[in-house]
């Protein structure tokens, strides 16, 4: 190894394109080099997670506009109140965002528990590139959220208009966006752990 990273080095190679190189390659006392298994794709993983995410994304949408509507319910603004079309607006919002708990959130659960079934009986699911994609490009956008999140609620307290009402909305879109990052930063943390062992 040491040889190898000399050669890399003489050839020209960064020190961040040698360790990436090098750590492709297990650490073995083999005279062959043996390669370090490798992330798949497959289609059975893709629809897998696309499902898993599709109804993550539903969930934490509709979950956010349910309790946005708890929270107009119990801190009415009196101009909106009086608009007849708001009050039927919000009872169909209030039913569509049940009706689409009902059926993501068990469909969301069923698939993360398959995941992780699959992941503890083939621990190189782990590897997937679906995976790994889909869940930091699910970490940016919780991220992203949080940012506009935190970036809106400031505005609103340097223009002296934070109210209770806005006040509670921001705390469900940071809390949702902040539950969902936690939960696979957690899960990339393992992976990686998992993987390096």
């Amino acid at each position: 190894r040491e040889e190898t990273v000399a050669a890399l080095e003489e050839a020209g190679w960064s020190g961040e394109q040698i360790k990436a190189a090098m750590a492709a390659w297990s650490e073995v006392s083999f005279s062959v080099p043996v390669p370090k298994p490798r992330a798949h794709l497959s289609a059975k993983d893709a629809f897998i997670y696309l499902i898993l995410f599709g109804t993550l994304y539903v969930v934490a949408f509709e979950l956010g506009v349910l309790l946005f509507q708890f929270i107009e319910i119990a801190l009415p603004d009196p101009v909106l109140e009086s608009n007849s079309y708001y009050a039927n607006h919000r009872e169909s919002a209030i039913q569509w965002a049940i009706a689409s708990l009902v059926i993501c959130f068990p469909v969301f659960v069923i698939s993360e528990i398959a995941v992780q079934r699959a992941i503890t009986k083939e621990p190189l699911r782990r590897n997937s590139l679906v995976r790994k994609w889909l869940t930091y490009l699910t970490m940016a956008i919780a991220v992203a959220i949080l940012i506009g999140d935190l970036i809106y609620l400031l505005d609103r307290l340097l223009g002296g208009e934070l109210q209770l009402r806005f006040v509670l909305k921001s705390i469900v879109v940071g809390g949702i966006a902040a539950v969902v990052l936690a939960y696979y930063l957690n899960s990339m943390q393992q992976d990686d752990h998992a993987l390096n062992r």
